[in-house]
């Protein structure tokens, strides 16, 4: 049986096979899209720490104009992040990232032309949200193509090698190169720019990566594609553990997401940051991350998946989204100071990177599905802690907002108390699923 990725591999543990081979996770069929993933979370992030400060500042628009924008973004993320579950799960992940990849150029260049550079805040909308689909679908298709093809029992170091990858992307290229492009190209041309990895990406992702993906003998037809679906849906209504698992992914980046509303404004014009300076510290972020993200992962799979997320990604977030704020608030513009606050931030926001293992580990025979939902809850991440910003920022100020975004970690710590977890349940399931039937007489 071939995988309609179109790559045919065993089963891992299958009779007459070997696992692939890995280094702390990390196996060779994947690691082209781990590259893939870099490119294309570079031309993806390459505008998130200067577009609202850009828009407000230089276009002309209200804060008020550019947190919908980003809340309708983040809605549409949450969407198009739950759809590259199931979609991935069905079609197969090479085919899902190879149309996002084509579908982001397309419609960021609408978004660029006849949205920023007409002035048309209602095509920026437009454009804007049926770009955000692309993302998850290319980010977290790939997510679903670790699930299957990564070594069982170092999945949750494998995700970390993910968002590893993501972060390299998003923010170490993605933040940092236009602290260099904008002053000697322009915020537009940079915005341009960014096809180029995107593109780069597509094609790595569509020639290069190998390992074994979702198998279906049906045929696919959108009968099956809603069976699929509507599975994925009652997933956790009768699992709640899943319910647990995606309460804790939304509150995982929900400071991080308001961030991106709020400071780039705050740092630059309330605090005196100057621009540059600001776009390094938030590269540094995601510098921090490109280790962490690798550095939690392994320690997930060896001192538990969930006490990680508890002691240092709930209590950790806590402590750095308000030190994060109070520290410049108190000291002034110096990057010294908040580049320790910084460096706990990156810290802690990687700490929940064993919630992309625990959550296949839950429904094994649904990882697709589950998945799904860790991707939906991701994008509902991004979705809420804009909508937050949005809706606290204007009538009560930045310090408030910034300590309501903290307190949403004291709740997520609070659920880690309710959430079990057996680590070997893949591995388990993979070895079941090798054992020849023997027929019986």
């Amino acid at each position: 049986m071939s995988s309609p990725i179109g790559t045919p591999a065993p089963s891992i543990g299958s009779p007459g096979t070997r696992p692939p081979k890995a280094f702390l996770g990390l196996s060779g069929p994947l690691l082209w899209g781990y590259v893939a993933i870099a490119f294309f979370m570079t031309g993806d992030g390459l505008e998130q720490a200067f577009l609202s400060d850009f828009l407000v500042t230089s276009e002309g628009f209200s804060t008020d104009q550019v947190g919908s924008l980003f809340t309708v973004y983040g809605l549409i993320v949450a969407i198009g992040a739950f759809a590259s579950g199931v979609l991935a799960e069905y079609f197969g992940p090479r085919r899902i990232m190879i149309a996002a990849a084509a579908g982001w150029i397309v419609f960021h260049a609408g978004f660029v032309y006849f949205g920023i550079m007409q002035h048309d805040f209602a095509m920026m909308m437009a454009m804007y949200a049926i770009r955000a689909v692309a993302y998850p679908l290319f980010v977290f298709g790939f997510v679903v193509w670790i699930s299957y093809a990564a070594p069982q029992d170092k999945l949750s170091s494998a995700m970390g090698w993910f968002w590893c990858s993501y972060s390299v992307g998003v923010g170490v290229f993605g933040s940092y190169l236009p602290s260099f492009t904008i002053p000697a190209l322009g915020a537009v041309e940079t915005m341009w720019g960014a096809i180029a990895f995107i593109a780069v990406g597509g094609v790595l992702a569509g020639v290069l990566v190998r390992g074994k993906g979702p198998e279906t003998s049906e045929p696919r037809t959108l009968r099956g594609l809603g069976e699929t679906l509507a599975i994925t849906i009652a997933l956790p209504f009768r699992n709640v553990q899943l319910a647990y698992g995606m309460l804790q992914r939304v509150i995982n980046q929900i400071s991080l997401y308001g961030f991106i509303v709020m400071l780039p404004i705050v740092f630059v014009r309330d605090i005196g940051f100057e621009q540059g300076t600001w776009l390094q510290l938030w590269g540094l972020v995601y510098i921090v991350t490109v280790f962490t993200n690798l550095l939690w992962g392994i320690l997930g799979d060896r001192i538990g998946w969930i006490r990680t997320v508890r002691w240092f990604g709930s209590l950790g977030m806590f402590a750095s989204t308000l030190l994060l704020y109070f520290i410049p608030l108190v000291v002034g513009p110096n990057p010294w100071l908040t580049g320790i606050a910084v460096v706990m931030f990156g810290f802690a926001v990687a700490a929940y990177v064993p919630l992309s293992a625990l959550m296949p580990a839950l429904e094994p025979n649904h990882r697709g599905g589950a998945v799904a939902l860790l991707n939906l809850s991701a994008g509902l991440s991004q979705f809420v802690g804009s909508l937050l910003v949005t809706l606290l920022w204007t009538s009560f100020g930045t310090t408030a907002t910034v300590i309501a975004l903290a307190c949403t970690y004291l709740v997520g710590f609070a659920v880690t108390f309710l959430m079990r977890v057996d680590q070997d349940a893949l591995a388990k399931a993979e070895t079941t699923r090798s054992i020849p039937t023997v027929p019986q007489h």
